[in-house]
């Protein structure tokens, strides 16, 4: 018994892993797919494995959809030539792809995903490590991303990457001050004199059952989401790859595997950007603002508000996949300025006006 509770907790690590990284193979595809659709094209139709593929119709079907595409482009990065260029930095070029992709696993097992009743009839959260101050842990990790693409376009010893690393830089530490600023009245809202929710994410998500805080804190909402963008280097804000004038950016002498690597470190941080952005601001697992959740107590109430929770995370991937298509590249120096001279002050003042609201809400009415 003692060695089941040991080992379970490991299967729950390599079950999410296993389940977060065909989320970002499949969200490679939905952006070659959504990004066919609004150029006009067909995308990605040909891949298949000849068993299914040779079904009459589900065959047909699955191929035309692109569904065996995230297994070719994956087997393709695995087996194509390990290219190393004589001039880098061997040791950091090897570990930068690791440190890139490695943050965004880790934040993953402070995430609430779902929720289920327990025998006294208390909710709880479905989550590997139910931690109080989750939002820090994942605000400290994700952080450390950017020392991956910092180590790729310092290894590399090549003037592009470099750039690249150090626009990325930054960005990074220009963005996160407003993004830590914006989600502070969130949890000065969850964790009101009064309230039971505590500063956890669980808590954020059960204070919104009533009233969705995209609702009632739309310009914390919009900072953040602007932040998430630039956090994961997504158009309009690839400052670090821009390949307009700088190839490929930080990845530039990349390729085979480890690019796959950086490849997939992106669509991690999208995922996990997105997860946070549901659970902040779009009510998490509940169902709809003002509306009970009709979700069971049992096994399929678990179930169907996992569901609920990944639906949610698909909009807001199709939401980042669209912005990407849809808008032009800012300059650096228009990244900046918005960042420093309109993001920033703007999270500061919506700040002290939450700080006052929420004291004048606990005066008058609690």
């Amino acid at each position: 018994m003692d060695f089941l509770s040991y080992l379970l907790p490991f299967i729950y690590a390599l079950s999410m892993i296993g389940v977060f990284m065909t989320l970002c193979a499949y969200s490679v595809l939905a952006e070659r797919k959504i990004c066919s659709f609004i150029q006009g094209r067909v995308g990605p139709n040909r891949a298949r494995i000849p068993i299914i593929g040779q079904i009459p119709v589900l065959g047909n079907i699955l191929t035309r959809l692109g569904l065996f595409h995230p297994a070719a482009d994956g087997l393709k990065f695995l087996f194509k030539e390990e290219i190393t260029p004589g001039h880098v930095r061997l040791t950091y070029y090897y570990l930068a792809p690791i440190i890139a992709l490695a943050p965004a696993l880790t934040t993953m097992v402070v995430l609430p995903f779902g929720r289920y009743v327990d025998a006294s009839g208390a909710v709880q959260p479905l989550v590997l490590a139910n931690i109080d101050v989750g939002i820090l842990f994942i605000l400290a990790i994700s952080s450390l991303g950017v020392y991956g693409i910092v180590l790729a376009g310092w290894a590399s010893n090549s003037k592009y990457p470099f750039l690249g690393a150090i626009r990325s830089t930054a960005q990074m530490i220009s963005y996160e001050l407003a993004m830590g600023l914006s989600i502070l009245p969130v949890f000065l809202w969850a964790a009101a004199p009064g309230s039971d929710y505590g500063l956890s994410l669980f808590g954020v998500v059960q204070s919104q059952q009533g009233l969705w805080l995209i609702l009632w804190q739309p310009i914390s909402a919009l900072i953040f989401l602007v932040a998430i963008f630039a956090e994961t280097n997504r158009l309009p804000f690839d400052m670090a790859e821009s390949e307009t004038d700088l190839v490929g950016g930080f990845h530039t002498e990349y390729g085979a595997f480890k690019f796959g690597i950086f490849f997939v470190a992106e669509y991690a941080h999208i995922i996990m950007g997105s997860s946070l952005f549901v659970l902040l601001f779009l009510g998490g697992w509940n169902f709809l603002p003002g509306l009970a959740d009709p979700w069971p107590a049992g096994i399929i109430g678990i179930v169907m508000s996992a569901l609920w929770f990944l639906l949610k995370v698909c909009g807001m991937i199709f939401f980042f996949i669209w912005v990407r298509w849809s808008l032009p590249r800012f300059r650096y120096d228009q990244v900046m300025h918005l960042g420093w001279k309109i993001l920033l002050p703007l999270a500061i003042a919506n700040f002290v006006i939450y700080i006052f609201v929420i004291a004048l809400i606990d005066k008058f009415i609690n």
